[in-house]
Parts: structure tokens; sequence; C-alpha cells
């Protein structure tokens, strides 16, 4: 069986485990509450008590068992009572994180107060209570309560199976280091034309540019045409805002604090390479093996080619890596996959139904006409043979949402599936990865337009325009991880004067929405790539399936079957 087609089983049981067993599952009871921190919680000792409240550390995060529910009755705007939750009896375990994070023992004392005085010791429970917020629709009428509860079956589910895909993004992400250098070093070292490289990089940057600039486009064409704005109802603008108004808080300052692009320019240089790369930067990393990539060639020969020869190698045993953490990745995916179902639910899936859509036309709108059509007019491939090549690659995007976790898959996929040549993949994958965020500038424009129309703020033409210039520069330097695009999305929504706040509109789904993006940004990567070794006068041989599983010297099929071999050093 094709790995492809392994990760495609793990990622079908990844959806169905997270529609079934998740947090938010409707097949399961919502009885537990959880929060990523416990301090924004209003928690009590006697709920008749107003003076018996609790203060928890700030950013500790907690699980609550329901215990017990008081409800009352509260009368709407329209003159209508509801019966709604008002107290939650909740148990909560006393562990080694709060008593760290209470040096002082305030907080123990207090807790042990409800134990008639005992002592609390590590793993003690305790029980309080939980004052829920009812916050009145306006409109709609109705009320809608926060914190929600969620299945605590279904955390515990999610809690087994995180250490697997975070065992497998640690396991891809190892490679990408020492993989990118090797390669950029070595295919640079290889080119022996500096002329070469400079033409390869304009053009290349020129490239991501103009695609990038024409998803945003697209994405704003998507968001007019469709308006998603006006199909989320009250109680969901509510109920969104509510819940992820911290989260959406937290990213706006990290907008605030965002360096800028001359910034971002100027820290491509490495102050210390060895410190970029232990540290991963990969802007600094490209910029330092071209640096020495030049002046290896500058060299004798005698002198130069020992050194090549060692990164060669090393590139050659990093791509041997990426077969063995292939071959547990439907495991690690199907995990990702279920975390990501289990934590948005059906209930927001359908709030944000019209807007995801939206998104994902734009985004097979561009990967379909651009991509393609960049591919097919010049780099001279059929779109179901390049497709094919890169199925690969756009699987470990989608289910890790990460363009540079999937790196070394997309290198590998450039090199062995589509023929493209070392030097040119491995100078415009890794620039692409950090770059190229078309997906993420397409999903920042109908965002933008789905945000200003929830909040009735129109915008100009000459507001439109500068949020395609906006997109476009923030995507530059944008990092390749999950949730970097609601960063930069800050960072729109305030240059066009839309509302920040209206971020929490969208974080539920932003998640979900990344692996797709994600995807079409690695599609990019690879469309340009192959666009650029055209350019360069190479002959594209894509890897058909049959060859792939013929030659285990090639492609991602068989390398593993080889028989292990002694590698003693020389005396």
């Amino acid at each position: 069986m094709a790995v492809y087609t392994k990760i495609l089983i793990g990622m079908v049981i990844g959806v169905v485990v997270g529609l079934t067993l998740g947090p938010k599952s409707e097949f399961l009871e919502h009885d537990t509450y959880v929060v990523s921190d416990g301090s924004r919680l209003d928690l009590f000792l006697d709920p008749a008590d107003p003076e018996s409240g609790i203060e928890l550390p700030s950013g500790y995060a907690l699980r609550l068992p329901v215990q017990e529910v008081r409800y009352g009755e509260l009368e709407d705007s329209q003159g209508e009572t509801f019966r709604v939750r008002e107290w939650a009896k909740v148990k909560i375990e006393w562990t080694e994180g709060l008593a760290l994070r209470d040096p002082e023992g305030a907080l123990q004392a207090r807790l042990a107060s409800v134990e008639q005085g005992r002592n609390l010791t590590r793993g003690a429970h305790v029980s309080i209570w939980l004052k829920v917020d009812n916050v009145a629709l306006e409109e709609s009428g109705g009320f809608i309560s926060l914190p929600m509860p969620v299945s605590g079956l279904g955390q515990t589910v999610i809690e087994l199976l995180q250490p697997v895909g975070k065992l497998f993004m640690k396991l891809i992400k190892m490679v990408i280091v020492p993989l990118v250098f090797s390669s950029l070093l070595v295919g640079v070292a290889s080119l022996g034309d500096i002329r070469k490289l400079g033409r390869l990089g304009v053009r290349t940057l020129g490239l991501y540019l103009v695609t990038t600039a024409v998803a945003v486009t697209i994405g704003l064409f998507c968001a007019q045409s469709i308006q998603p704005g006006r199909f989320v109802t009250e109680r969901d603008q509510a109920a969104l805002r509510m819940q992820f108004a911290s989260d959406a808080s937290d990213r706006a300052e990290a907008a605030a604090e965002a360096p800028s692009l001359v910034d971002n320019l100027l820290g491509i240089i490495p102050g210390n390479p060895i410190e970029s790369l232990t540290s991963g930067n990969m802007l600094q990393i490209i910029f330092f093996a071209l640096i020495l990539g030049v002046a290896l060639t500058l060299l004798d020969r005698n002198k130069g080619t020992p050194v090549v020869n060692f990164f060669d190698r090393v590139q050659q045993a990093m791509v041997m890596i990426i077969h063995m953490v292939m071959a547990v990745a439907p495991f690690g995916v199907m995990a990702l996959i279920a975390e990501v179902i289990g934590q948005s639910g059906l209930s927001m899936l359908k709030a944000l139904l019209v807007y995801g859509l939206t998104v994902l036309l734009g985004l097979s709108l561009h990967a379909g006409i651009v991509y393609i059509g960049l591919v097919k007019v010049v780099a001279k491939l059929s779109p179901r043979t390049f497709l094919s090549a890169i199925r690969p690659a756009q699987l470990i995007a989608f289910s890790t949402s990460s363009s540079s976790a999937t790196l070394p898959v997309s290198m590998e996929c450039a090199e062995e599936k589509l023929g493209v040549s070392n030097a040119v993949s491995s100078f415009v994958l890794p620039l692409g990865s950090t770059v190229n965020m078309d997906g993420t500038a397409l999903y920042q424009g109908v965002a933008a337009l789905f945000i200003a129309q929830v909040f009735g703020v129109d915008l100009t033409l000459g507001d439109q325009l500068a949020i395609v210039a906006t997109a476009t520069m923030a995507s530059i330097g944008a990092a390749g991880v999950p949730g970097a695009g609601i960063v930069t999305l800050a960072m729109v929504l305030t240059a066009t004067g839309i509302p920040p706040v209206g971020v929490a509109l969208i974080l539920g789904m932003d998640r979900l929405l990344d692996m797709f993006r994600t995807a079409v940004n690695v599609t990019g990567d690879l469309a340009v790539t192959a666009v650029m070794a055209a350019s360069e006068g190479e002959l594209l041989r894509p890897l058909s399936s049959e060859q792939d599983e013929a030659d285990p010297s090639r492609g991602f099929e068989g390398r593993l079957d080889r028989e292990q071999i002694p590698v003693p050093p020389e005396e």
C-alpha cells in the first residue's frame, strides 16, 4: 500500500474519532469544563457568599468535572422567561502545578477550608462552585451561557492521542534544519555561478509575491460575491465572541509587537549563525548556507570538495530519516486530525459553515487556476501528473498545518517525484516555506471582509486594495507554523480600520482552515519550484507510481526495505 494511501486512511480515522469521541462530540455527555486559563473563571467556595471567591493563578489550565448544576429563570429582551444555568458545582484537583504557583500557601488554605481544615495533599479533590455567565441576545432573544461544558471522556481520548501527534511533529521537525542547510549549501556549491543564483532568487521572489497578491484578490472576490458575514446569527456571534475574546486579545497584542518589514529584512542576516541553526530561524539559515556555499566555490577545489562531500552525505542521511518518519506518519496524522476535529465540534462548524466554504472556494480557485496554470503552461506538466507527484507533501501539510514541518517531504517530492535538481529545490522550497503564504493571504482577505460584514463596516475599493497590499507584505517572513496567520490577520484588520476583536469570530475554525490553506501554500511552493526548474532549462521527468514501486532507490516506496550494512569508520 502506497504511503499516501496509508496517510489518507489515518486522516479518515482521525475525523471519525474526533467527531464521535472528541470533547465536543454530540454523541457524548458534556459533563466537564475545560479552560486554558483558570484565572478567567468566577469560582466560589459558597454560592451564597460573595466574599468566598477564589482566584486561581493566571495561565493555569483546568479540567473541572461537573457534580451538580443549579438553574435559575431569567427574562430576555423579548419578555420571555428562560431556564438557564446559574451555578455549577465542580471538582478541582490540587496538583503540583497549583502548589508551585501558590508558594505562600494562600490558595491551599482557602481550598482546605472546604475540607474542614484538613491539609490538602497532591491529588486531592475539592468541590467548589463555578458561576455561569448568561449573556442576553438583544435582537433574537434568549441567552448564551459560558463557559460551555465538554465531554470529559472525549477530553481524555484527545489527551491520550496528543503525545502521538506531538511525537510525529517532533520527528519530522528534527530533520528540517540539517536537511535545509546541507541541501542548500551543496546546491549552491554545485551551481558554481553566482549570477545564476541571483537570477534564480529574483525570479523566485517575484513569482511568490505576484501569486500572493493574486491570492488575496481571489479571496476578496469570493467574500464580496458570497458575503458570508450575513449568515452568522446573533447567537453564534455572541457565543464566538465570548468564547474566544481573550485569545483574540492575545493575538492582537502579538500583532502589535510584530517587527516591521524593514526589521524583518534586516533580520535575515544572522548575528550568530550557530544560534540561528539551533533556534531554527529559516531565513537566517538560508542566508548563511548561501554565503557559505558561495565561499566554498571560491576556494581551491581540493579544499572545498571535502566540505561539500560531507554535507552531501548529511543530506542523504536526512532523506533516509524522512522515510523512517513517514513509516509512522499514518498514526501521527490520525492523532493530529482527531484533535483538531474533536476540539472544533459540529456546532462550531455549522455556525461558520458559509465562511469556511468561502475560504475553501477561494483556495480551490487559486490552486486550480494559478498553480495548475503555471505548471501546465510553463513547466509543461500535466495537472494530474503534478498533483500525483506532490500528494505526500500535501497530506503532511494538511495534517500538520505547518509549511516548515512539511519542508523535508516537499524537497523529497520535488527531487524524487518531479525530477527537479537539488540546486533548484534546495533554494526555492526553503524560501517558499517562509515567504510564500498564498493560502494564508487568501484566507486573510476572506476573513477581513467576513469580519467587516459582521460588524457592518463598509469597505471602499481603496480599503480593499489596502488589504491586498497589507496581506501580501504581512505574509513575507510569517512563520510557517500553525496559527501564524491569525497574528498577521490582526495586522491586516488594524491597517484597514476593522475591529481586531473580530478575530474572536473565526478562531474556533482557524485550526481547521489552517490545514487547507497550508496544503495550498505547499502546493504553491512546489508549483513555483517546477516553474523555476523549467525556466532554468531543466527537463522534468516525473516519477510514476509504478516506477516508484519498482525502484527502491527513488521515490517514497521501498527505501526502508534495503539490507542494513555496517558502516565502520576509516582507520
